[in-house]
C-alpha cells in the first residue's frame, strides 16, 4: 500500500470567541469567532486544492473543533463523513485559570507562574492539567483509534485543540517534553500527514495557503 493511502490531516479549530478576547478556555464549550468560522471554511478550501477526501473523521467533545470540522466538510463536499467524538481529544483543562484573562492571571500569580503553567510540561493549574496530563489521555486515544484507522487505508481527518494536537505531533515528529512546549499549532491550519506502514511519517506538509 502506497503511503499516500495513509494519511492523517490534523486541524486545530479556527478563532474561538474566548481566544479573540485573550481568556484561557480549556474545557469551556465556546463557539468559534466570525474569524474562527473563515478559517474553518479556509482550511476546507486549502484541503480541497490539494484534492484530498477523507473516509472518517475525529473531533473532540467540544463545540469550536466540531464546528469546525463541519465547516471543512461543507467546503469538501462531504457534508455527513463518519466522525466521532470523543473527550480524550478536547484541550487541555485550564482549571482555575478557565475564563481568566491571561493579562488578569499574570496579574493575580505573576508572569513567570502563568508563564510556567503555559509553557511546561509538566506543571499544571491550580484544579487543571499539565501537557503531560493532556498527553497521557490523547495519545492512548491516538494509538488505539485513529492509527489503526489510518494504517488501513483510511483517510483521516482530525479537527481538534492546540494541546490535544500536540500530544499527536509530540510523536509524529518525534518532539520531547523540552521541545514541544515551544511548537505552536496555529488555528485553521491544516497540518497534511502521509504515514509508513510502521506509523512512522513518510511526509509532512503544513497548508498555510
Amino acid at each position: 500500500m502506497p503511503s499516500s493511502d495513509r494519511l492523517l490531516v490534523l486541524v486545530r479549530h479556527g478563532q474561538s470567541e474566548w481566544n479573540l478576547k485573550n481568556l484561557f478556555t480549556g474545557w469551556r464549550d465556546v463557539d468559534l469567532s466570525p474569524k474562527g468560522v473563515e478559517e474553518a471554511k479556509e482550511a476546507g478550501r486549502r484541503l480541497k486544492r490539494q484534492g484530498l477526501v477523507f473516509d472518517v473523521a475525529f473531533t473532540s467533545a467540544l463545540i469550536r473543533a466540531q464546528r469546525t470540522l463541519d465547516l471543512m466538510l461543507e467546503e469538501l463536499g462531504q457534508v455527513g463523513l463518519p466522525t466521532t467524538k470523543d473527550q480524550a481529544l478536547n484541550e487541555r483543562d485550564y482549571g482555575d485559570l478557565s475564563g481568566l484573562n491571561k493579562d488578569d492571571a499574570r496579574k493575580k500569580w505573576g508572569e513567570e507562574q502563568v508563564h510556567i503553567w503555559r509553557r511546561s510540561y509538566d506543571v499544571s493549574p491550580p484544579g487543571g492539567e499539565s501537557l503531560k496530563d493532556t498527553v497521557a489521555r490523547a495519545l492512548p486515544y491516538y494509538c488505539q483509534n485513529i492509527l489503526p484507522e489510518v494504517l488501513r487505508g483510511q483517510r483521516v481527518l482530525v479537527a481538534a485543540h492546540g494541546n490535544s494536537l500536540r500530544a499527536l505531533v509530540m510523536v509524529l515528529d518525534k518532539l520531547t517534553p523540552k521541545t514541544i512546549p515551544s511548537m505552536e499549532l496555529e488555528t485553521g491550519v491544516p497540518l497534511v500527514y502521509r504515514l509508513n506502514t510502521d506509523s512512522t511519517v513518510a511526509s509532512k506538509d503544513v497548508l498555510t495557503a
